[in-house]
């Protein structure tokens, strides 16, 4: 017990003093996850908005396979991507393997089914006779849609932080494509495992309380952000 506390107090300290090493790691960590989220939001939503609204033929064969891809295994995705980047691969002449982009294509593959899950489900969910109603009035496929959105604002906002944090908090994968690499590829998760082998605490749960915290402020803006934007609350 009194190792971990050394380890906590030395990992304040850290925190405290903006340790390079540490930031260089935070700053990656939220630049691959950050730009995972948003190629990921910017297919998934629209996405999600399509199986929400519209039935068309083959359309639960897309939901079968939506489920199925919330629940893929990590270490599978970051499996498949190396093969695919790697020199022997069809995609090894980008020369990407080992670097941040490899691991924002695993991280933007593990975010999307529950971005475009959770979409779905909110719009599904809209009031059936809003739809028509808002056609009734003249409204046009867009207005329907943006009023849809706002109707299912919660239910968005819940899949856009689900779909960050499963990719913020992914160990095996990453490392598979990223490779672990100091001062290149290494994110906070990652990081945690290698000090924890070498023995290092404090800089562990120094990282791990920053990915805690991470995590802490995303839940805290999705309540602060459903409080804005409900009215009765």
């Amino acid at each position: 017990m009194s190792a971990f506390l050394e380890g906590f107090l030395q990992a304040i300290q850290l925190i405290a003093s903006f340790d390079p090493d540490l930031m260089e790691i935070v700053r990656l960590s939220l630049l691959v996850s950050g730009s995972a989220l948003v190629i990921s939001a910017a297919l998934g939503l629209p996405a999600g908005i399509a199986l929400g609204l519209k039935d068309f033929r083959g359309k639960r064969l897309l939901v079968a396979l939506v489920y199925t891809g919330m629940g893929l295994p990590p270490v599978v995705v970051g499996l498949t991507i190396y093969i695919l980047l790697s020199r022997q691969g069809p995609l090894g002449e980008l020369g990407w393997l080992f670097t941040p982009r490899a691991m924002v294509i695993t991280q933007t593959i593990l975010a999307l089914p529950l971005i475009i899950g959770f979409t779905m489900t909110a719009i599904a969910a809209a009031p059936p006779a809003l739809s028509l109603q808002l056609r009734s009035l003249g409204a046009t496929q867009r207005q329907i849609v943006f009023t849809l959105l706002y109707e299912a604002r919660a239910g968005v906002l819940a899949a856009l932080i689900a779909g960050f944090g499963a990719i913020i908090s992914e160990v095996g994968s990453v490392m598979i494509v990223g490779g672990n690499i100091e001062h290149k590829t290494r994110v906070l998760t990652t990081s945690i495992v290698l000090e924890t082998r070498r023995g290092n605490f404090a800089l562990a749960i120094a990282l791990g309380v920053i990915l805690l915290a991470i995590t802490f402020s995303a839940n805290w803006l999705l309540l602060h952000l459903q409080g804005r934007l409900d009215p009765r609350q």
